[in-house]
C-alpha cells in the first residue's frame, strides 16, 4: 500500500524504561541497530499498527506500555535503489512513518525477541537516549534524528523525590565528615579531578562471566559493546 508519491505508510517505536533508556535492537544476521518498525496494513489505524508491530518484534502488549506522545506528522526517508525490490523499483520511493514514544510499564522479562516466527532482532539493551546514529542504516539516519527532536520534549522527568534523597544523603556524609565531588560546571567537565583514595575494592568480571551471571529475557542475548559494530549492513525485511 503505497501513497501517490511511492512512500508506505509505518509507524516506528521508541520504547522507555524507567530510567528513560530506549530499547535499541540488532537486526537479526546484522551489525545494523535500529528501533522497531513496521508497515501500516490496509484497515489499520497508526495506533492499531503500532501495537501489531510491539507485539511482533519485542513481545510486548498494550498492557505492558503506555503512550507517552507520537509525532504530529509522517517523517519520511527514502530507500535506495540498490535495497528496492526489481519489481518494485520505478514507483516505491521509500517509507513515511508515525513515531510513538512509549513507555515500559511491565518488566524486562515482558520482552520477548521470538514472539513470531520472523523475528527483526537478534539482541537488545537499553541505550541511552540519544542512540549512537553510526550504527543504524544510513538512509534512515536523517528521520532517526528528526522522531528522536521531536519526541525528546515529552520524555519523562526522573522523580524529583529521588534526586531531593540522593541531596539528603550527600548532605548527612558531608556532615559525618566524608567527602564528596561537588557536581562540576560544565565548563569545568574537562579538568582533571584528583581523590585519594584510602580502600579500594576492586572486582572485575570478564564479559564471558558476565553473560554467564546475567538473567536475559527470552530471545535476548549478550553483546558486550554493540557500539563497536559500526558497519551498517543492507537491511533485510522491513526496508
Amino acid at each position: 500500500m503505497l501513497d501517490r508519491d511511492g512512500f508506505r505508510p509505518n509507524v516506528g517505536i521508541i520504547l522507555l524504561n524507567q530510567r528513560n533508556q530506549v530499547f535499541w535492537g540488532k537486526r537479526i544476521r546484522t551489525h545494523s541497530w535500529q528501533f522497531p518498525q513496521g508497515g501500516i496494513d490496509r484497515g489499520e489505524t497508526p495506533e492499531q499498527a503500532m501495537f501489531r508491530e510491539l507485539h511482533e518484534e519485542v513481545g510486548l502488549r498494550p498492557e505492558h506500555v503506555r503512550i507517552v506522545a507520537r509525532t504530529r506528522d509522517w517523517l519520511r526517508y527514502e530507500v535506495p535503489e540498490r535495497f528496492i525490490r526489481r519489481d518494485a523499483r520505478g514507483y516505491y520511493r521509500g517509507q513515511k512513518q508515525i513515531w510513538f514514544l512509549l513507555q515500559l510499564t511491565g518488566n524486562d522479562w515482558d520482552l520477548n525477541l521470538r514472539a513470531t516466527n520472523h523475528p527483526e532482532f537478534d539482541a537488545w539493551r537499553w541505550n541511552d537516549y540519544w542512540v549512537p546514529l553510526d550504527v543504524v542504516v544510513e538512509f534512515k539516519r536523517g528521520v532517526y534524528e528528526m522522531a528522536l527532536t521531536e519526541l525528546s520534549r515529552y520524555v519523562p522527568r526522573q522523580d524529583a523525590r529521588n534526586r531531593y534523597l540522593r541531596s539528603n544523603a550527600r548532605q548527612r556524609d558531608h556532615e559525618h565528615g566524608e567527602q564528596y565531588p561537588a557536581a562540576l560546571p560544565a565548563q569545568a567537565v574537562t579538568e582533571t579531578l584528583q581523590v585519594t583514595v584510602t580502600t579500594t575494592t576492586v572486582s572485575y568480571h570478564s564479559p564471558l562471566r558476565m553473560m554467564q551471571e546475567m538473567e536475559l529475557p527470552p530471545g535476548a542475548s549478550f553483546d558486550p559493546d554493540p557500539a563497536n559494530a559500526t558497519r551498517s549492513n543492507p537491511p533485510s525485511g522491513k526496508a
